[in-house]
């Protein structure tokens, strides 16, 4: 598929894009600990604490995994002006993100995951949120942020990472497609139900199997491809994407559609892994996804080098960015002539 030469230069081309990530961004918050008894109170394990960390979540974990890949991420989201969301602005700033398109709102707390973890294994997580769309006031202060950045940057691709927590309006949606289509950026779409057919005329649309058949109302299986197919078909009729790449977990991704003299569709089967914990695999699939759209890579190439790199984030415990030298060498090992 590669040769060792090309994907040497595709990732050295990776140091030169500047992704613009808009969404639902989020603080992970973890307690580490040990568990060797039940609680006598409640049939439930002790953890004794060992230690406490704060990860970048959601839409900033893929900004995460996007500077991991040498390249920058730059954010806008609207959280909370918390504690929490201060929390959450000291880590961009750690990890040297620029918060210019962060907006901070009264209105709203900031989206926080409560992850209590016991022997390496999440034993319970608590959600603290508000998932109502934004006021029609941090809307516009919202897609304002967006439209600052692209006068004065040079965006290669747009990321639409939706997690149902409010950020993406319908109103958002539009807005920002539009101006990604007057400044001719590529977009990709990681969805969710709820405006799932809001992301119409993007260029890219990945759904897990869950969400396609959600938003669909259908129920087929990963290895049924012609319902598989049909169900693409379906979908693009509603959103006109020039692709839709389907994650079928163990089963690898699927894509269909016509760009870069790709036409057709195409089954890119999983590589076999000792999967730890697949929380934020996601976040990586459709951040290497935007950066092989921002350099124009052929659509097959982009669909297996994400399926390959959402795999290998599976192998770590917690929500973790890729290693950019770790998905190379892989890559090198299985994906050259």
């Amino acid at each position: 598929m590669f040769t060792k030469e090309e994907l040497t230069q595709l990732f050295a081309s990776f140091n030169r894009q500047k992704i613009l990530v808009v969404g639902d961004i989020m603080l992970d918050s973890y307690i580490w600990g040990k568990v060797d008894r039940i609680s006598p109170e409640a049939p439930v394990p002790i953890v004794s604490v060992e230690k406490r960390s704060n990860r970048l979540g959601g839409a900033a974990n893929v900004a995460l995994n996007i500077n991991s890949l040498g390249a920058k991420a730059i954010i806008c989201a609207v959280i909370g002006a918390d504690q929490k969301g201060g929390e959450l602005v000291d880590l961009l700033k750690k990890e040297s993100m620029s918060t210019d398109g962060i907006v901070r709102s009264d209105e709203r707390i900031t989206t926080t995951k409560f992850r209590v973890m016991g022997n390496n294994v999440q034993l319970l997580r608590v959600d603290d949120e508000i998932t109502d769309d934004l006021t029609i006031s941090e809307e516009k202060q919202f897609v304002e942020s967006v439209k600052q950045i692209l006068d004065r940057e040079k965006i290669e691709a747009i990321i639409f990472q939706d997690y149902n927590k409010g950020n993406l309006s319908k109103t958002v949606i539009t807005e920002i497609i539009a101006l990604a289509q007057q400044n001719k950026i590529p977009t990709a779409v990681d969805p969710k139900r709820k405006n799932f057919f809001e992301y119409r005329n993007v260029n890219l649309f990945k759904p897990n199997l869950k969400e396609l058949n959600e938003g669909l109302g259908i129920d087929i299986d990963s290895n049924d491809k012609e319902n598989l197919e049909k169900a693409c078909y379906e979908l693009n009729d509603k959103i006109n994407s020039d692709l839709v790449m389907i994650t079928l977990s163990e089963n690898g991704v699927y894509i269909t559609g016509e760009m870069n003299g790709f036409s057709g569709s195409h089954a890119i089967p999983a590589h076999i892994r000792n999967v730890a914990d697949v929380s934020g695999a996601g976040d990586t699939v459709i951040s290497v996804t935007a950066l092989c759209l921002a350099i124009k890579l052929h659509p097959k190439k982009i669909a297996s080098l994400s399926n390959l790199a959402g795999g290998i984030v599976c192998e770590e415990v917690g929500v973790v960015p890729i290693n950019k030298e770790v998905l190379l060498k892989e890559a090198i090992t299985l994906m050259t002539k």
